[in-house]
């Protein structure tokens, strides 16, 4: 069973601490709580010019940029990091679907959230697929000031706009194979297709966590991790991340940036050589 810990200054432990988890990371420290006075924003000016980083295949001359909504933002000088001082779990889950892996995060299931630094929590939920958009905002009034839910859009590793596919057909399964990707199975060949907007995880780091954080990531975005890691790989807040609960959809390889497997493995063993624990993960529904 995972033991749970909280972060404390001089203490060598981690919050959902694993046989093979990481040291916490440096500066980490137990500070007095404070109630959260309002909900977290993404903050910075989206319209700024991006400080961008060559995608992990750029040097092999056989990068697909052509199809990619956009191209890597590792960082931006126009997003700005929290002012907060007090430490807390920071679930930012990718593919959110109706809230079920929040709602599992708050049970338990992820680890004891009475167990977070100062007893503290949020949670950024980012959901590509409009059916959940009435969900998700009931999820984020029910836990006003620590849920932030970015509906109808897609986790990325920059911020645009791109065609999504609909699953319309796994109803069992929460309609788990919505994609970036046409050619996903359960999307019956992008039959179904909507515009929406992309967020960029490097910037949800870089502006909702801080290094005290505990901060995990459940990425389940139906093959637009071979896009998204090996930027996030590269950015300077990947070492904000604890645990990344990656689910790796090996069918839908590449992505649309044609990362191989060889560049996806390096990029994860790049995250963990920066303190992210990357353990085994697979989740049934979407």
């Amino acid at each position: 069973m995972v033991a749970l810990l909280s972060k404390m200054a001089g203490a060598a432990a981690v919050f959902f601490a694993a046989a093979n988890a990481v040291a916490p990371k440096a500066g980490a420290t137990q500070l007095e709580a404070k109630p959260v006075a309002k909900a977290p924003t993404l903050r910075g000016n989206a319209n700024a010019t991006a400080v961008e980083v060559p995608h992990a295949l750029t040097a092999t001359g056989i990068t697909k940029a052509a199809k990619m909504p956009c191209n890597c933002v590792a960082s931006d000088p126009s997003w700005i990091a929290p002012v907060r001082t007090v430490p807390r779990c920071v679930f930012i889950d990718l593919g959110a679907a109706d809230g079920n892996s929040f709602n599992e995060f708050l049970s338990g299931k992820w680890g004891d959230v009475a167990k977070c630094p100062s007893v503290q929590w949020s949670a950024v939920l980012v959901e590509a697929n409009p059916l959940f958009d009435t969900k998700l905002a009931a999820v984020a009034a029910q836990h006003p000031g620590k849920v932030t839910a970015l509906s109808s859009t897609a986790a990325y590793m920059c911020e645009g706009s791109t065609s999504f596919f609909l699953d319309t057909k796994n109803t069992d399964k929460n309609f788990w194979g919505s994609s970036m990707s046409e050619s996903h199975p359960d999307t019956e060949g992008g039959k179904t297709k909507v515009t929406v907007p992309t967020s960029n995880l490097n910037r949800i780091l870089h502006e909702q966590t801080i290094p005290g954080d505990w901060v995990m990531v459940k990425m389940d975005i139906e093959g637009s991790e071979y896009d998204v890691l090996p930027c996030t790989a590269q950015a300077p807040a990947a070492s904000l991340m604890d645990r990344l609960y990656l689910e790796q959809h090996t069918w839908l390889a590449h992505g649309l940036a044609g990362t191989t497997e060889a560049q996806m493995t390096a990029a994860k063993n790049t995250l963990r050589s920066r303190g992210v624990d990357i353990p085994a993960y697979f989740s049934n529904t979407l």
